[in-house]
């Protein structure tokens, strides 16, 4: 069978940039395990696979390595692939996903998700997750992720972090994250035990990022950059017990793959 395949970049208006998710437009649900060798081919940090169920649509993503509850870039892929390719007309869409429904707006060239919070309860830095940054946090914190807070950009743009460290600790991944100096704030995001060593950029993460520097800062509407080597850019909103996660997509490949059931 041939299954419609698309590269969007998100969180990036140019190409070879911000981070890439494959979309598989799905009539029909094949078998998970197909899905997952799917998602292990592409070997990009998601796959999304979308299908039509009446008026809203089904939505799962998938890491080289497991299912996933929530993604941010590869629902933004997959709402620009709805939008840019397959002629959907309103400006909202409505998926049905492990994390309930997620609506994804749209306003000229910006996707906006509407994901739940996030928060992080503050705790004591394990040493696997010092050990693992090379540096000690000035605050740590967990919710999905643990949340390790440094004191300038260049400690996040400086961190080299050990990735055999960081995967023995109990979370999906680990979010570094600083004050920004052309922006709000910066981060990093590490999922190793997700098989995604660095994240290019999480959308996810800002579901725990938000609040932090929302409350912090003393600001609801916030501008971060992602500082992995590819890079991107999100326009953030603290709505309380929501977040919006802002960015703009741009499609890199189209067509189509090949499987056996």
């Amino acid at each position: 069978m041939s299954i419609p395949y698309y590269q969007v970049d998100t969180f990036t208006d140019r190409i070879f940039s911000g981070n890439p998710a494959g979309v598989c437009q799905l009539v029909g649900w094949l078998p998970d395990s197909v899905l997952q060798s799917i998602a292990a081919e592409n070997n990009l940090s998601e796959t999304a696979f979308v299908e039509m169920s009446g008026s809203t649509f089904d939505l799962r993503w998938f890491t080289p390595t497991l299912e996933i509850d929530l993604c941010g870039h590869a629902t933004l892929a997959t709402a620009h692939v709805l939008f840019r390719h397959l002629g959907y007309s309103d400006d909202v869409i409505s998926f049905q996903t492990r994390s309930g429904v997620l609506t994804v707006s749209r306003v000229g060239d910006v996707l906006t998700l509407d994901f739940p919070t996030r928060p992080a309860t503050e705790c004591t830095a394990p040493p696997e997750l010092i050990d693992g940054l090379g540096i000690s946090p000035i605050m740590t914190a967990k919710a999905r992720d643990y949340l390790a807070v440094f004191e300038s950009e260049e400690q996040i743009r400086g961190l080299r972090p050990d990735m055999a460290l960081l995967s023995r600790l109990d979370c999906l991944g680990i979010i570094a994250t600083a004050p920004g100096r052309d922006c709000d704030f910066v981060s990093r995001f590490f999922a190793p035990r997700a098989g995604v060593p660095e994240d290019p950029v999480c959308g996810s993460a800002h579901c725990t990022l938000i609040p932090y520097w929302s409350e912090k800062l003393g600001m609801s509407k916030l501008r971060a950059l992602q500082l992995s080597e590819r890079g991107g850019e999100l326009f953030c909103d603290h709505r309380g017990d929501r977040v919006g996660i802002g960015g703009r997509a741009i499609t890199y490949s189209t067509g189509f793959l090949h499987v056996q059931r």
